[in-house]
């Protein structure tokens, strides 16, 4: 589907961006309120939708109470902090031999994998 362009999409594929923090739809409409005072937090997950159906950002769903969002799109894993609920980038090599190698056994076409690391963060365990 085509849609029109919007300052406030493309604020908010800016501040995607400029951060590795993964942030939620309300820490996106948090900073982006007072520059746009009649924006909406149903605006900011209309705007995430179409940013996602684009293929501009990554929706990231781990069985967390809320979505977090993700701008960058080259591939790479996610280290999630189960004490504070941190999400950090793991930019190690893809493995993608894993797509090849799952073919036969999901006896189909593997487009694409995602991996997770779960554990506590560096934060976390200072404060132990």
């Amino acid at each position: 589907m085509q849609y029109r362009s919007s300052k406030q999409r493309k604020r908010i594929l800016e501040l995607l961006r400029s951060t590795d923090t993964h942030p939620t739809a309300s820490w996106i409409y948090d900073q982006l309120k007072g520059e746009f005072p009649a924006l909406s937090l149903g605006t900011v997950y209309r705007n995430l939708r179409i940013l996602q159906e684009q293929g501009e950002i990554t929706h990231l769903d781990f069985g967390s109470t809320f979505d977090r969002f993700d701008g960058r799109m080259e591939p790479h894993y996610h280290f999630v902090c189960e004490r504070c609920g941190k999400v950090m980038d793991v930019m190690m090599p893809v493995l993608s031999d894993m797509e090849t190698f799952s073919c036969p056994q999901v006896k189909g076409k593997v487009l694409r994998h995602r991996i997770e690391f779960f554990g506590i963060c560096q934060d976390c365990l200072k404060q132990d």
